[in-house]
């Protein structure tokens, strides 16, 4: 790898739907009247992230063409006093969590004040999505009447609305390393996006979030950046918070999606020492140009087989202690970013940091044969972040007056891309309360209680999928059956939220959004079905025997397939039974079958989810005439 220039690349700011005024969409216009927001694509010159690159290939600055941040509301800058204003509710942080919470309230009546530290456009991670996100983001985007939401919903809409800076995500990519030895060709999983779904998104995170603020911003929501909140009051008359300018913001209620800093959580002293988790990773991580395809390195070619190229999605390279991640911006024709997200999770008491994060990248290659030769000609453009350990958590939530939300209530790794997921989990169910609240003048702990329940059991089910596959990374054959438990997880809890959306599309009745709030499994990637959260347990129990010395790796392995093969509710068209099916591809025909199967010797519970979502996704996949 190259030695790395030092300058963080930026693209144009992304614009949402121009000729909405701020007062758009207050308490009083039906969500569903909303005419569809689109906004301008980037334009076809070279983007300012070709700039910025090509400018760090010259040891030079990236030059004037830095993206603009979003301009505050109109009005007054809220100050101390008498007449200062005051919000119904005041976020904290304007990443992708606060500004999306702020787009819905503002959207749907409230006086927002959205607060962060620093400006938009900026550098993020948390960049890959999967289709179960894609589906919750209609959701929410329907749900409270904020089309533009929806856009992030496809790459297609992305690229046709947002911005063209963004990749395509056509497959989750698993390849199976062993230190200083070559990679074997049988020990490699990749799970294929059916089309009927959507093709997902590898975000480029400043364009993303950038677009969220903006229209928070058009929406109502006040934006204040550069604005560090350092004092945080509250009690009976409402809120109040103290800047590092001398400010005093007033609201009747305080979210808080800042991070693991977060002004609520050291106010009340919420964090949990040490955390409940019990994974433990760290991370180092930066933006790259000149990452090579995996295809083109991985030899022979001709034994892998793939259906889709691993450049077309998220290729997560995972060995005994941590796994990698290439995310590549780069790899769709009409894309302008050349940049590619990696990153290096490890476990810290198998990898203690010993070194500076380049040079322990480098040193990570050295011991990867078959890993180093596709970032032989890689260079950073950015200095690289290192973590100390990622999890942390909070003992409580919600209290009066206050949530603390997203990567302020805690953290556990990105495998699997769970944190956007989370958020808009959270969102969801937090912004229907909000908006009560703000209409009855109650913002008691008390109807917020259900918020902290999924807030934390989402926290909690992320963990033990994580710490399972970071056990089971010892050894490949139990890796890849609890590969499989996660994504047999994960497609039938996306088909069964893909069910309520439909209701919710066709009728504009949530009842099937409340309903799922009284799941037997909160948190889970499935939290309806008995049987698929037993194998979900009996994996997580398994992997900690491993963990423990009780168990043996094989022994495991051989238990969970026996497990998957006597799952009545896995489609066995899809093969996840089978341990030399690598390839997990829902082709058209293969798609056919499983509803076939669903109709015809499914269980009662999964023929209605299977039918109901492909139905729906059907009917959607229509309406948008592809």
């Amino acid at each position: 790898m190259k030695e790395q220039p030092r300058q963080e690349p930026t693209t144009p700011a992304p614009r949402p739907p121009s000729g909405k005024s701020r007062s758009a969409g207050r308490a009083g216009t039906p969500a569903g009247k909303r005419p569809e927001g689109a906004a301008p694509k980037a334009g076809d010159g070279p983007s300012t992230a070709q700039k910025s690159a090509d400018a760090s290939a010259a040891g030079t600055e990236g030059g004037g063409n830095r993206a603009e941040a979003p301009a505050p509301a109109a009005g007054p800058r809220p100050a101390g006093g008498p007449k200062a204003p005051r919000y119904d509710v005041a976020i904290l942080g304007a990443g992708i969590a606060g500004s999306v919470l702020a787009a819905v309230l503002a959207r749907n009546g409230a006086r927002v004040l959205l607060i962060d530290a620093g400006t938009h456009p900026r550098f993020a991670i948390g960049e890959s999505t999967i289709p179960y996100t894609s589906v919750l983001t209609k959701v929410v985007g329907d749900r409270y009447g904020v089309p533009e939401l929806k856009n992030l919903a496809s790459f297609q809409s992305v690229r046709r609305n947002v911005t063209r800076s963004c990749g395509v995500k056509r497959n989750f990519g698993f390849v199976y390393q062993r230190e200083g030895m070559p990679q074997r060709p049988d020990e490699i999983n990749q799970f294929v996006i059916p089309k009927m779904l959507h093709t997902e998104n590898h975000f480029f995170r400043q364009d993303i979030d950038a677009y969220m603020v903006r229209v928070a911003v058009l929406y109502g929501a006040t934006l204040m950046q550069r604005t560090m909140v350092e004092h945080v009051d509250i009690d009976d008359s409402g809120v109040r918070l103290g800047t590092a300018a001398g400010d005093e913001l007033l609201a009747r209620y305080v979210v808080d999606a800042s991070g693991h800093r977060s002004p609520v959580a050291t106010k009340f002293g919420l964090r949990e020492e040490p955390t409940r988790f019990k994974h433990h990773s760290r991370s180092l991580f930066t933006h790259m140009v000149g990452v090579r395809p995996y295809d083109d390195v991985m030899t022979p070619r001709s034994a892998y087989g793939n259906p889709s190229p691993w450049h077309q999605g998220t290729l997560h390279h995972v060995f005994d202690g941590g796994w990698l991640w290439v995310i590549p911006f780069d790899n769709e024709s009409e894309g302008t970013n050349p940049l590619c997200s990696v990153g290096l999770t490890l476990d810290p008491r198998r990898y203690p940091k010993t070194l500076p994060p380049a040079a322990e990248f480098d040193a990570f290659l050295r011991r990867f044969p078959d890993i180093a030769p596709q970032f032989a000609d890689a260079r950073p453009v950015r200095n690289w972040v290192s973590t100390g350990r990622l999890q942390y958590s909070a003992a409580s939530t919600v209290g009066d007056r206050y949530c603390v939300t997203a990567h302020a209530a805690g953290f556990i790794d990105a495998l699997y891309s769970r944190g956007l997921t989370n958020t808009l989990e959270v969102i969801n169910v937090l912004a229907w309360r909000l908006l009560d609240a703000v209409r009855d003048d109650d913002f008691s702990r008390e109807r917020f209680s259900f918020v902290e329940e999924l807030e934390q059991a989402l926290l909690n089910a992320n963990d033990d999928l994580v710490n399972n596959s970071f056990i089971a990374f010892r050894d490949y054959d139990m890796w890849n059956a609890v590969f499989r438990v996660w994504a047999i997880s994960t497609v039938l809890g996306t088909f069964h939220l893909q069910g309520a959306y439909d209701t919710l599309r066709r009728t504009g009745s949530d009842r099937a959004l409340r309903d799922l709030e009284s799941a037997e499994f909160l948190g889970s990637p499935f939290p309806t079905h008995r049987g698929c959260n037993q194998l979900l347990r009996t994996s997580t129990e398994l992997c900690l025997a491993v963990e423990a010395g009780e168990a043996k790796p094989g022994d495991v392995a051989a238990e969970l397939f026996g497990a998957l093969r006597g799952a009545d509710f896995i489609p066995p068209p899809l093969g996840l039974d089978q341990p030399r099916n690598h390839f997990f591809n829902a082709t058209p025909p293969r798609m056919l079958r499983t509803l076939k199967w669903a109709r015809t010797k499914a269980p009662a519970d999964i023929s209605a989810t299977v039918t109901k979502a492909i139905g729906g996704f059907a009917r959607e996949h229509l309406s948008r005439g592809a």
